[in-house]
């Protein structure tokens, strides 16, 4: 049985791909989208093997499924409406089983099935690792976040728990610095599934538009926290030019998420948490947490240089952190 990617050539991968997509979607070399005269958003990232996925960790549908999360995340950081469609770049070694690629498109239909847009092409290549490179296409809805919005006296909110993708991660490559430490079956479940299968943060945002405040402006700072709550926080420090202070006694942990300085640090610095990161007036910001339960406010903005700091005015301390770093 020919099951490896170079016995079946360019041609019948693509034609097995097809059953993915639309009918006649990717008989020419362009995609055609109707984007409805709005603005649109077009987002790129790319996932690559023993960097952001390994076998160890993640099955071919879950790295699918990753996939778009990371697109759609970083859409719905921006204000996302409609999401039209998204491409897909992969690169794989040529004895790559068949199985792993059918495994990898079904993850991101099984995914674009729940929240939104299709498959409208893309191509693929040979190489030594593989790799998948995202473009993802959306409409602008009714507010466009720009981390460049926050204001003195915004509320700094997020969407939810961080630091348990992190968790999930040592969870299944039985991280020795977790084996002895008393966890609730729960929250394994919970973070091993937050790194297998996290979702992006559409509800919140469709959340955050229905809860604004009448008279008050579409003003919003937002990012995402992919990299990592504090890298969000800074991003949106630096592009405002103000000043962020976080209140240690909030960090947004996960129920019966252990204390401790380590469990902190991946709290702020686990990375691949997909909740947004939030600098709101605070009528609009009070109104988020009302109205989405997961939500919390962890500090706030004020005039200042672009730096974080604890509200015990403590300087946080980078070198003891746990960074996610792409290189």
């Amino acid at each position: 049985m020919i099951n490896s990617l170079d016995q079946l050539g360019e041609k019948e991968i693509l034609n097995r791909l097809k059953k993915f997509m639309a009918i006649g979607q990717i008989d020419d070399d362009t995609a055609q989208v109707n984007p409805l005269g709005k603005d649109i958003l077009i987002n790129t990232d790319v996932l690559v093997e023993d960097v952001h996925f390994s076998k160890e960790t993640t099955s071919a549908e879950d790295i699918g499924w990753r996939a778009i999360t990371t697109n759609l995340s970083d859409l719905a950081s921006s204000g996302v409406d409609q999401i039209l469609g998204i491409t897909v770049g992969m690169i794989t070694p040529p004895k790559t089983e068949w199985s792993w690629v059918e495994g990898v498109y079904t993850g991101i239909k099984t995914a674009l099935d729940k929240f939104g847009g299709q498959l409208i092409g893309g191509d693929c290549s040979s190489g030594k690792q593989k790799v998948l490179a995202i473009t993802a296409i959306g409409t602008v809805g009714c507010i466009r976040l720009h981390r460049s919005h926050a204001l003195d006296g915004d509320f700094l909110v997020t969407t939810g728990p961080h630091g348990l993708s992190r968790l999930g991660l040592a969870l299944l490559l039985s991280d020795q610095s977790i084996k002895k430490k008393q966890l609730s079956e729960h929250l394994k479940t919970q973070a091993i599934n937050a790194h297998q299968r996290p979702n992006p943060p559409l509800e919140a945002l469709r959340a955050l538009e229905r809860c604004k405040p009448k008279g008050l402006p579409w003003r919003a700072a937002g990012t995402d926290s992919s990299d990592g709550l504090l890298e969000a926080v800074e991003n949106l420090c630096e592009s405002s030019n103000c000043e962020a202070i976080l209140d240690l006694k909030r960090l947004p942990r996960a129920q019966s998420w252990p204390l401790g300085t380590h469990w902190d640090n991946w709290c702020m610095n686990g990375g691949e948490d997909f909740e947004l990161v939030l600098s709101l007036p605070p009528t609009w910001a009070n109104a988020l947490l009302k109205t989405f339960p997961s939500c919390q406010q962890i500090g706030y903005m004020r005039s200042g240089p672009a730096q974080v700091t604890w509200d015990n005015g403590k300087a946080i301390q980078k070198s003891n952190l746990l960074k996610f770093k792409h290189f």
